[in-house]
């Protein structure tokens, strides 16, 4: 499968996490414009650099201009990070790990968590911030776990309905609609649990070390 990362301008990944993940084949950089400043301070060079080039400072630019492709996107129907996106399918990736897509203004948290769900059928993506790693998950999946590990399940409305099987406090077939109802710090009871979403998209947000450590990305 082809993989990418995609490094935008909000919190920074710390630079053991891309390692990690490099080591997980995700070996293409994307950076969303600013992203390419996080790049710069942590030793990356981008495969590329996508945008309209308004939040990557003059002197970073300048830095990379030799270094990876440049490609300048004017227009403003879409955000950065929607554009690298885009070229990311465009381009035959099959997932997405994306970075620095949370940060300290939540108008753009909430807009790229939205972005994340509008792209999910076209390519696979998961999300990385601080300690969480968030996938979207349609259809039936199962997930390889350990004993303990922390489990939370988050939906968007009543015709969404959540089944889950190997969790300390199951779900029957039950919608967990935002602002009513979620399922916060749930327990994996063994080595696999499994999630069922009809009518619609949830999240998981699962413990990143807990992920390394247990080899279970």
């Amino acid at each position: 499968m082809k993989k990418c990362l995609i490094l935008a301008n909000g919190f920074a990944p710390k630079k053991n996490e891309v390692s990690f993940l490099r080591k997980q084949n995700y070996l293409t950089l994307i950076c969303a414009d600013g992203g390419a400043n996080s790049a710069r301070k942590l030793n990356l060079i981008p495969d590329f650099i996508i945008g309209d080039l308004d939040s990557i400072t003059q002197s970073n630019l300048d830095f990379y201009k030799a270094k990876s492709k440049i490609i300048k996107i004017t227009r403003q129907s879409d955000t950065d990070v929607e554009k690298a996106i885009k070229f990311a399918i465009e381009n035959s990736f099959d997932e997405a790990i994306l970075l620095g897509v949370i940060g300290n203004r939540l108008d753009h948290s909430f807009g790229n968590l939205s972005i994340a769900v509008r792209f999910s059928d076209q390519i696979n993506l998961r999300i990385i911030s601080g300690k969480s790693v968030l996938s979207i998950v349609k259809g039936e999946r199962k997930f390889n776990s350990v004993k303990g590990e922390t489990i939370s399940i988050y939906a968007f409305d009543e015709k969404t309905l959540i089944t889950s099987e190997g969790l300390k406090y199951n779900i029957e077939t039950e919608p967990l609609n935002f602002g009513k109802k979620e399922s916060t710090s749930n327990v994996s009871l063994g080595s696999e649990f499994s999630l069922k979403v009809e009518n619609g998209t949830a999240f998981l947000v699962r413990d990143f070390d807990t992920v390394k450590k247990n080899d279970l990305f």
